[in-house]
């Protein structure tokens, strides 16, 4: 038999470590609502589990793993009947919380251990499905909320849109700051001479936030359409546990934007966004910006999903990460400690935070 070559040609040595946290103790995003209907199951992944979510008749949602236990068919070929969804290969039946309720021919119990269907803790609010990252748990909190949807003066833009990297990586980028000068420019920044900022960087036990203070209304193209008038900006921008990445600008008390991203990690290398832009814009009506609006905020996810795969693409190519941080990296290191913090079971919320500092730089 012959020995396979082993190639000499090749990259040079990476440590081959991934930013990747497994979090399975919190709720993340499985669907809009409106995706899941009546008697059409849907195959989704989370935590690179897949999963079959599915309503009932009555209207409840329900997430099992997406394998029968009879045969290893995805149950996410089935149908509804009733509370119960039913395998499309040989008709067994599994009610919400997992158990086998028929098994069509057989005349004996059908109770027993092993037939039940693995069942998920699911959570349905404001529109969206929210899956417990871990099975047959009695979750200890309830899924995050997302600010302003019952004011009557914001207008609200839904989006769901995936990223070809780590949740890290991904939840860095839609707080970063720096980037936005160069990827984005004209979009958001980089149009016109630097302004010397501040930025105040706190991290509490289960979130980091970074105010940026002294900073003037952007110069691209986006913030000309929502604040004409110009102004200096109220900007924070923040990450909660597991996967929230908030952006928030006020300009002056009439103009609010706050760009909501709930992130659900697919596979160590996938990342499904679930966005949501609520906005009040003074006297504007928010219908008539939001046609020019929402093609201009797909513009700038296109750039930054073609960037984050191409970052990825590089770290597979080399086996690994080599990060290099500076002090303008204000919020990755923080949200990475975070994650690692989580995963071993030791984030709580404080209320102090433990970290508080100010950072000057430019944009």
């Amino acid at each position: 038999m012959r020995r396979p070559v082993e190639p000499r040609l090749g990259p040079p040595p990476t440590k081959a470590h991934v930013s990747v946290a497994r979090l399975p103790d919190y709720w993340y995003v499985a669907c809009r609502s409106r995706d899941l209907r009546r008697r059409r199951p849907v195959a989704v992944t989370v935590l690179g589990t897949p999963l079959v979510l599915y309503r009932t008749e009555a209207g409840r949602a329900a997430a099992l793993v997406d394998r029968c236990p009879h045969r290893n068919v995805p149950l996410s070929l089935g149908s509804v009947r009733g509370s119960c969804l039913q395998c499309k290969y040989h008709g067994w039946e599994f009610d919400v919380d997992g158990t086998c309720t028929a098994i069509p021919g057989l005349l004996g119990p059908v109770a027993a251990r092993g037939r039940s269907a693995t069942a998920y803790p699911v959570r349905e609010q404001q529109g969206y499905v929210w899956v417990y990252g871990r099975p047959d748990a009695e979750p200890a909190s309830e899924p995050f909320r997302l600010p302003h949807l019952d004011d009557p003066r914001y207008t609200h833009a839904h989006r769901v849109v995936q990223a070809d990297a780590t949740l890290h990586a991904t939840i860095e980028n839609a707080l970063d700051v720096p980037h936005t000068a160069f990827l984005h420019k004209g979009l958001f920044r980089g149009a016109g001479a630097r302004t010397s900022i501040t930025a105040r960087v706190r991290r509490f036990g289960d979130r980091c936030e970074a105010e940026y203070l002294g900073e003037p209304r952007p110069k691209g193209l986006v913030a000309r359409l929502l604040s004409p008038g110009g102004g200096e900006v109220a900007h924070v921008d923040r990450f909660i546990l597991p996967s929230i990445a908030q952006v928030d600008y006020a300009l002056g008390d009439d103009t609010h934007i706050v760009v909501t991203s709930m992130c659900t990690p697919v596979t160590d290398f996938h990342t499904k966004l679930f966005a949501c832009v609520s906005y009040r814009l003074g006297r504007v009506p928010g219908w008539a910006v939001k046609p020019v609006l929402e093609p201009l905020g797909r513009a700038i996810f296109a750039q930054d999903a073609k960037i984050l795969r191409a970052q990825t693409d590089t770290i597979r190519t080399f086996g690994g990460e080599q990060f290099v941080h500076t002090d303008i990296d204000v919020l990755g290191p923080h949200i990475w400690r975070l994650m690692k913090a989580a995963e071993r079971g030791d984030a709580r919320p404080t209320p102090e935070p433990a970290v508080d500092e100010s950072i000057r730089m430019t944009v």
